[in-house]
């Protein structure tokens, strides 16, 4: 980020005073703050009056060690863990997850936007033990697995739950969008076209490179994508903003390419439509990990490629989707 991201300045204030004030105006009892690298400098400059703060001496080793930090002294029956880079996350949209969870007692509730998974996730104290056993880069996901049939998705109309900042560009497109409307981004779908049908899940560089191959090779091509625009995707003949199957063809190649953002819902839409091809981009510790979570037949499961692709020795977005489109087309041959 060229600094210390949770000092940049966002709106009035910095971007995590902006958070951190989201929190402070909703229900919750109780706000356990867990810094890690920068720490002294954060304290020095960002006031925590009312907050515990609690320093991660491990933050090198990944989130899993802040995120026991902060579950390790959280007091309350649950505990909301909200991403310090979320500026624009609603205190409403906090307070609608924690009545669902008085209301419905899911070990775990997920805010949805548009059938779009995000953030903050809300843990019951019944997982606090799995969570004080993560170590290493990997978040609350790790334990989604165990609990398929104890979490709730909550629809929000927040689509802050999906927004976070990972580099300078991000920070800009948000700081834009705190400045206008959320929705007057270009969403707009077009008309499908004829052709076989290739949907691709997701908007990073694999994503378009696809986009752009198929078109090549005469597919129709949607996108699926909760912030894509008409000017960012030339030639697509489909954006759809809602992670939505119902409006997919079972005769379709799907292709999976979140970036680990959306891939479990993704992939179980994908087999309850029957896709003809369901590819996952991802490598090999996610992948396994992302269909051990997935709610499907264990039969149908078996029909997602984790690796998708056939081996070209592909290194990079533009190799992988070469790698993809080669074997999409290799299946349209075989099945006709």
């Amino acid at each position: 980020m060229g600094g210390i991201k949770l000092l940049m300045p966002f709106g009035e204030s910095t971007l995590f005073e902006t958070v951190i004030a989201a929190v402070r105006r909703s229900t919750v009892s109780e706000v356990v703050v867990v810094l890690g690298a920068s720490a002294e400098e954060v304290r020095r400059k960002i006031s925590f009056a009312q907050i515990k703060v609690v320093m991660n001496e491990n933050f090198r080793d990944g989130m899993g060690t802040s995120l026991r930090c902060g579950v390790a002294h959280a007091s309350g029956d649950a505990a909301l863990v909200v991403l310090a880079d979320q500026p624009l996350l609603k205190t409403e949209t906090i307070d609608h997850l924690i009545h669902e969870y008085r209301e419905k007692t899911p070990q775990i509730a997920i805010p949805v936007y548009r059938g779009f998974r995000g953030n903050p996730v809300l843990l019951d104290r019944s997982v606090f033990p799995e969570i004080l056993e993560l170590s290493g880069d990997i978040g609350c996901r790790a334990i989604f697995g165990g609990h398929a049939q104890n979490i709730l998705k909550v629809p929000v109309d927040d689509v802050g739950v999906l927004l976070d900042i990972d580099s300078p560009l991000d920070l800009e497109k948000l700081r834009d969008r705190a400045a206008h409307s959320i929705e007057s981004a270009d969403l707009s779908g077009r008309e499908i076209g004829e052709g076989p049908q290739l949907v691709i899940v997701g908007a990073e560089r694999t994503g378009k490179t696809l986009a752009a191959l198929g078109r090549l090779m005469n597919f129709s091509v949607t996108i699926i994508d909760p912030f894509l625009n008409a000017q960012e995707a030339p030639g697509v003949d489909r954006i759809l903003d809602s992670l939505d199957f119902s409006q997919i063809s079972p005769d379709s190649f799907v292709v999976i390419a979140t970036g680990g953002r959306f891939d479990e819902e993704a992939v179980e839409q994908a087999l309850s439509v029957g896709a003809r091809y369901i590819a996952l981009v991802a490598n090999k510790r996610r992948a396994r990990e992302v269909l051990n979570r997935v709610r499907a037949d264990p039969n149908k499961l078996s029909m997602v490629r984790a690796k998708a692709g056939i081996d070209i020795g592909a290194e990079g977005p533009e190799e992988i989707a070469l790698s993809i489109m080669a074997e999409i087309i290799a299946e349209r041959h075989r099945t006709g």
